[in-house]
């Protein structure tokens, strides 16, 4: 058998092909090859290396800074009552409005008095008889003490006198008792309030017959100023409260909504649990609000910020300027000549907008707050409005600087794409 070989005709028709094919793709690359790079049209490289980068900037700052720490607390009323009826009867009157601020001994209902008006007289006539009857066996008692001193009668009879004095005496001392309880019955169809606070809604109405041992209360009434508020802590932070309270400082304590946007009341420590939930690691605390406004209400959720300590002469700067990478916290400081170097920061505590700096920048030192992911050791930077430059709480220092930071007129991305 033998090999066959390919045709010229066919070698001939595969370089053409293949000619073809090339031709096609020079022509394609000479047509979409940009007649300038990318990079030179922008005016600079990827890591403005070709033209500064657009930053804005704020100030290291020295003043007070709050060290604070922050839980989710839940407002507890110091006392809560369920007031109900500690007699039985019809109740005829509420005199009472829901939601109202009461005294302790203000008259919010009464049961009908009737009845136990009734049982008292009744109680106050057995102790009438049997203080008239008291009052004849000692007169006779007083007799037979004479006539047994002159031996006209016997000792016994003497004795049969004496005790029944001194059962007429039991009697009065239980017909006494029985007045008594009949006036507290009776002051009892008039239910007050046990306690200062506030009331809630009305759980009976006119003409419904209560009873002492009914489960559900006439209403409720909670005390709210003062007001509480339970909240925990790690076991880790444990030791700086204890620290203080030793020291014997009032440690400030503020309540703020869900959303920490508005702070509801301000109030102080006032004690700790005696020991730590194994389950949690934490420890409950407590804190004691005057809760004047009335923003506070039991079982309502807050958000909690225990001030422990606050430094007077602090190194203040933004929260937005701080930078985390693998050699740790950096921020980027801005010179004189608008370079921009990385400076090593260690931070002691920090909230949402600021934080406290131990080490790394001085005062008066610019930070670069916005622009920071184009930037590397040694860029050059141009400052958006240098005349706003921010303060470490974000406000600016000049008026409208919040307008323009809304409309986008002084962002570093505006100022890229119009350059």
């Amino acid at each position: 058998m033998s090999n066959a070989s390919p045709s010229p005709s066919n070698s001939s028709r595969q370089w053409l092909i293949g000619l073809t094919l090339l031709t096609v793709l020079l022509l394609l690359l000479w047509w979409f090859w940009p007649s300038k790079p990318e990079s030179q049209q922008m005016g600079r490289g990827r890591f403005g290396d070709m033209g500064p980068v657009p930053v804005r900037v704020a100030e290291v700052k020295q003043g007070e800074f709050a060290i604070e720490l922050k839980a989710l607390g839940t407002v507890t009323s110091y006392n809560t009552v369920n007031v109900r009826s500690r007699v039985d009867g019809e109740l005829v009157k509420v005199l009472f409005e829901e939601g109202q601020q009461v005294k302790a001994g203000d008259l919010l209902a009464v049961i009908d008095p009737r009845p136990y008006q009734v049982a008292l007289q009744q109680a106050q006539g057995a102790l009438q008889e049997n203080q008239a009857q008291l009052k004849n066996a000692e007169l006779d008692l007083q007799r037979y003490k004479g006539l047994y001193d002159e031996d006209s009668i016997a000792k016994q009879t003497l004795d049969t006198q004496q005790a029944l004095v001194n059962q007429y005496r039991g009697s009065l001392q239980s017909n006494q008792a029985d007045v008594a309880t009949a006036k507290l019955n009776l002051d009892f169809t008039q239910i007050r309030a046990p306690i200062d606070g506030r009331l809630g809604l009305r759980q009976l109405d006119i003409g419904n017959l209560v009873s002492s041992g009914d489960t559900t209360p006439l209403v409720v009434i909670t005390q709210a100023d003062p007001i509480a508020v339970i909240f925990t802590i790690p076991e880790g932070d444990l030791p700086a409260v204890l620290q203080r309270r030793r020291d014997g400082t009032i440690l400030a304590v503020e309540a703020w909504d869900r959303g920490e946007r508005l702070k509801l009341a301000e109030g102080v420590l006032e004690s700790l649990d005696n020991q730590i939930d194994t389950t949690t690691g934490t420890v409950k605390l407590k804190a004691r609000f005057d809760n004047a406004e009335q923003m506070l209400f039991p079982n309502q959720f807050v958000n909690v910020r225990l001030r422990v300590e606050t430094r007077e002469a602090a190194t203040i700067i933004p929260s937005a300027a701080v930078q985390f990478g693998t050699q740790g916290t950096f921020v980027y400081v801005v010179g004189d000549d608008n370079k921009v170097s990385i400076r090593q920061v260690t931070i002691a505590a920090s909230d949402a907008e600021r934080s406290m700096v131990n080490e790394g920048v001085q005062q008066g030192e610019r930070l670069v707050m916005e622009g920071t992911d184009r930037l590397r050791d040694g860029s050059e930077v141009e400052v958006v409005d240098p005349n706003l430059v921010q303060s470490p709480d974000g406000a600016a220092n000049e008026p409208g600087d919040r307008q323009g930071k809304r409309d986008g007129s002084a962002r570093p991305g505006a100022a890229r794409n119009d350059a």
